[in-house]
């Protein structure tokens, strides 16, 4: 047995955060991860997906080349192997940088192993090799991350049933996918196999897609989405056996002939045998327990859970940041941080945002809606891009920002201004004192804020700040 200040348990992104911090103060750590290094974000999430949404996005482009006055798009041709082995040289680029933060460190200090918890600091490890080693901290991260969900029964259907952590292992993709569940990730990805030329199919057990609960902005997502592969919402989904290897998938009203399923619906937190029923605190429905999400501790004990595990926003942002703020604690005592702006973006087209507080999360107050349709927003309308429903809200009476709602071009962009104006606490008024260039993206918000001033404060001028 070995006792250490600080144990680390995971290498994702909160955990290798943790362990920047940690190893700025002090050697006397150790970190231990299960599986793969890489962190989620840079091995199967955000930055492979991201390089197959490009090259989706650029292809797409072609088959709108002609109304520019440019021929020849309608020659270009998808040689799938070949954007596969792109994405995955992209990634492994990004993967390489990510494993730089442990291949430096002595064997002691990072164990490939399987870490479960005896009492609030006292760690059993199961190394790769089968041993056991008992490790006591005195202060014990938990960042373990989590895992797609797939459904057990799935399982029997193999290498049919694809997930994020093997999609893009693939040398080749089977040519008609039915992509289950419609979050974030299967948007995304389901936009993007079908504009790479997949025939592909969504389904989705609830009414709506993605982060959004605005039901105007929810509408012109389906609406436009929709356009580009069909969406079957709002039923549960079967799968069986198809005649030659192929999968029937149904949900009782549409039935499909598909060669793969790309199960996209959440990832489950990595808990399983951790051991967290140990620690004396009461666990929730889902088997995790309260914590201060601004100090990131679980009750007084000396354990802090952080990143994807614990349930809250699975975004690398929010990851990096509870790394830190658990190492601060866990180094400097006890401190409350102030959280960032909820920020959730989906790179679909148009993209789709939420920012601050949502609509679904304003019901029950009073609210004020300002909003903007890009079908004639003079930029997007040049870009060939002209779609979208951006909606803005803000508190009557004083005028300050609450959150916003969006799916159009540059949801990106118009999210991140949205997000730094909640993050000062700004109103409306003093967000449209602010600069607006002409002609961007960003006159469309400036437009949905002229509406909410209207609906805020009547007809008062307030475009300019007066001296």
């Amino acid at each position: 047995m070995r006792h250490v200040r600080i144990a680390i348990l995971g290498a994702g992104t909160a955990g290798l955060t943790a362990l920047s911090q940690v190893r700025k103060h002090t050697d006397d750590f150790v970190i231990i991860n299960h599986g793969l290094y890489g962190t989620t974000c840079a091995r199967v999430g955000c930055m492979p997906s991201k390089a197959l949404i490009q090259a989706a996005d650029d292809f797409h482009r072609g088959s709108q080349l002609a109304t520019l006055g440019i021929r020849g798009g309608e020659g270009l041709r998808v040689d799938l192997p070949a954007v596969l082995q792109r994405v995955r040289d992209y990634r492994d680029a990004r993967v390489a940088g990510v494993l730089g933060s442990t291949n430096s460190l002595q064997p002691a200090q990072n164990i490939a192993g399987r870490a479960r918890l005896d009492g609030p600091g006292r760690v059993i490890v199961t190394h790769a090799d089968g041993h056991e080693e008992v490790i006591t901290a005195d202060h014990v991260i938990i960042g373990t991350g989590t895992r797609p969900v797939v459904p057990e029964a799935w399982r029997a259907f193999g290498d049919r049933i694809l997930t994020t952590d093997d999609l893009f292992e693939r040398a080749d993709l089977p040519r008609r996918i039915a992509v289950v569940g419609l979050g974030v990730i299967g948007l995304e990805l389901g936009q993007a196999l079908a504009r790479l030329g997949l025939a592909v199919h969504g389904f989705e057990l609830r009414e709506s897609l993605g982060p959004l609960t605005d039901p105007v902005v929810q509408a012109e997502a389906q609406r436009r989405i929709g356009a580009e592969f069909p969406l079957h919402l709002g039923r549960a989904v079967e799968l069986r056996e198809g005649p030659g290897g192929a999968l029937i998938v149904g949900n009782g009203q549409t039935v499909v002939e598909v060669d793969a399923v790309l199960a996209a619906m959440g990832r489950r937190t990595n808990t399983d045998g951790l051991g967290l029923d140990t620690l004396g605190v009461p666990l929730d429905a889902r088997g995790l327990p309260e914590f201060d999400r601004n100090t990131l501790q679980i009750g007084d004990l000396p354990v802090y859970f952080t990143g994807d595990v614990n349930g809250e926003l699975q975004v690398l942002h929010e990851a990096s940041d509870e790394g830190f703020i658990a190492a601060f604690n866990a180094l400097h005592g006890r401190a409350r941080f102030k959280r960032r702006v909820p920020l959730a973006i989906a790179f679909t087209d148009p993209q789709t945002a939420v920012v601050g507080q949502s609509w679904q999360a304003l019901q029950g107050r009073p609210f004020a809606t300002g909003g903007f349709n890009f079908a004639q927003q003079a930029r997007a309308m040049a870009m060939l891009r002209a779609a979208g429903q951006l909606h803005v809200y803000a508190e009557p009476g004083s005028g300050r920002l609450l959150g916003a709602e969006m799916c159009v071009p540059g949801a990106e962009h118009l999210g991140h201004l949205l997000a730094l104006a909640l993050q000062r606490d700004m109103t409306v008024a003093e967000l449209l004192t602010l600069p607006f260039y002409h002609p961007v993206l960003e006159e469309g918000l400036r437009a949905a804020l002229r509406v909410l001033a209207r609906a805020v404060y009547g007809d008062a001028p307030l475009e300019m700040a007066r001296l």
